[in-house]
């Protein structure tokens, strides 16, 4: 197996990042959120004035590794000698928030059945249980405008967004954003699963037991208070080893 050696041309910080990014691709990827060659999770370079690493357009996110990332700005401009492309739909929303949030290093766009279906709804993510309540008042929408080639839309998105962790993009699919791959990749992560019980609950044809709102007001309270980078990480480091036991070629 090829070693993950750091090429001599790269900083520490922008390797470490390539991998904690190839990683996300691949856990997404485990986890099923793939839409095949399509949508995009993004991590902003260290030390870098807007640049920004993104899948080489083509590769499904099994296949991602450190050293294939692309590196490019938020013009759109390679700033590397990568022979891959970039989707323009995916250098759209990523842009947007990446020139927008500095806080939100990192970015990530998925089109999964639940995530789609829920953004299908009029009512977007409902309150219907403790693992959907972490999101409570903390999430953005944005309206469909047809696929996501205008740069014009960048403005809306970032407006949409606001200082949200989570994005619904109606009609469309989900976005989530985090100062750190474990912060952004744990949001996907339960948002994912929210959107999965949610359509399960509504599609058993039952009554919804509700929450009354001071409830959610205080469990939305409870994550934030409960919410450290200790408890983050070890749940990073469990995601990690999932896929390390699997293919730790995403490393290379």
């Amino acid at each position: 197996m090829k070693k993950d050696i750091r090429p001599d041309h790269m900083t520490e910080i922008e390797w470490k990042t390539r991998q904690d990014l190839a990683a996300c691709y691949r856990l997404a990827a485990l986890h099923r959120m793939t839409d095949l060659i399509y949508t995009h999770i993004t991590a902003r370079v260290p030390d870098e004035d807007d640049a920004f690493l993104i899948n080489p357009y083509g590769w499904r996110w099994e296949e991602i590794t450190a050293s294939s990332l692309v590196k490019i700005d938020t013009d759109g401009n390679k700033l590397d000698d990568s022979p891959h492309d970039v989707n323009p739909a995916g250098f759209t929303i990523h842009s947007a928030v990446h020139r927008a949030r500095h806080d939100a290093s990192w970015v990530m766009h998925t089109h999964t059945r639940a995530g789609v279906a829920v953004s299908c709804l009029e009512e977007g993510l409902l309150p219907l249980n403790q693992i959907a309540l972490q999101f409570y008042g903390r999430v953005g929408y944005h309206d469909f405008q047809g696929i996501a080639l205008d740069l014009a839309e960048r403005d809306s998105i970032v407006e949409d967004l606001g200082d949200n962790p989570v994005l619904i993009l109606r009609n469309h699919g989900l976005l989530t954003v985090g100062g750190s791959a474990a912060e952004m990749y744990s949001n996907m992560f339960y948002l994912e699963r929210s959107c999965e019980i949610q359509m399960s609950a509504l599609s058993a044809g039952r009554k919804i037991q509700e929450i009354p709102k001071a409830v959610c007001d205080h469990t939305v309270g409870q994550y934030s208070q409960g919410s450290d980078s200790a408890g983050l990480n070890l749940e990073w480091q469990a995601h990690l080893r999932s896929i390390e036991a699997i293919d730790p070629t995403y490393r290379t």
